[in-house]
């Protein structure tokens, strides 16, 4: 059954079309990758899915429901959630209480987010479980800021695994690291998403492919191909349209 439907989605910008009729769709606990060149339209496609701006014409279903007119919040309230290209946490706060704030507004405690969040040991020893999940435990009292940046997008998805979703959206997850950085996020992020269904953006290749139950591949703003990994790999329209040597 499918959890994201996404179904002939347009998106045009004056006369600038951006997304000419996208239709996918990810099922529980799949992973799926979307790829493509720069100026393709994947972060556009990003920003219609998590509900950041509607789309022109065509439709998002989440759960089996028209989330096309809800919000970002509303969408994140059913369990989507969207890790960001640039790491996107509280720098000054601790690693425990970046993850807290989240346990506390998926708890419907928004008015009291940041304030005396100790109070309450049940969502503490939450949020303890989700840092052990990302391997940060061992740094609950560090400042964010304080982290390399490897261990801060670690936090960045045990901030949205807080949210307690169903799907998230992974948006460059392994952007900037090194080698050794990317290879440690594909371990951990194939650990935590298990029983968790995700889309995916990400030039890296190598990363597409240890991640990837299928992969979408969207050119021109429309999908050109969406199939197993070894099949996208030994497309050759595929091969012509983005991947080329990468494949080799």
């Amino acid at each position: 059954m499918a959890i994201l439907q996404a179904k002939d989605v347009k998106k045009h910008f004056g006369g600038l079309k951006v997304l000419t009729g996208v239709t996918f769709s990810v099922g529980e606990m799949e992973k799926l990758a979307i790829i493509g060149p720069n100026g393709a339209g994947k972060t556009t496609l990003f920003n219609i899915v998590s509900g950041k701006f509607p789309a022109t014409s065509g439709k998002v279903e989440f759960c089996s429901r028209d989330v096309s007119g809800d919000s970002s919040y509303r969408r994140s309230r059913l369990g989507m959630a969207r890790s960001f290209q640039i790491t996107n946490i509280f720098q000054k706060l601790s690693v425990i209480d970046n993850v807290l704030a989240g346990v506390r507004s998926r708890a419907g405690l928004r008015h009291h987010l940041l304030k005396c969040p100790h109070k309450d040991r049940k969502l503490i020893e939450r949020s303890e479980a989700i840092l052990d999940r990302v391997g940060l435990l061992d740094y609950r009292d560090t400042p964010a800021q304080d982290l390399a940046y490897g261990q801060q997008r670690a936090l960045e998805l045990g901030v949205t695994l807080s949210m307690d979703p169903r799907l998230i959206l992974l948006d460059e997850p392994t952007a900037g690291m090194s080698r050794q950085e990317t290879n440690d996020a594909i371990e951990m992020i194939q650990r935590v998403t298990r029983d968790i269904a995700c889309v995916i953006i990400e030039h890296d290749m190598n990363v597409i492919f240890s991640l990837a139950d299928r992969i979408a591949v969207l050119h021109y703003g429309t999908i050109l191909a969406c199939d197993a990994p070894d099949v996208i790999r030994s497309d050759q329209r595929v091969k012509d349209a983005y991947l080329g040597e990468e494949t080799q």
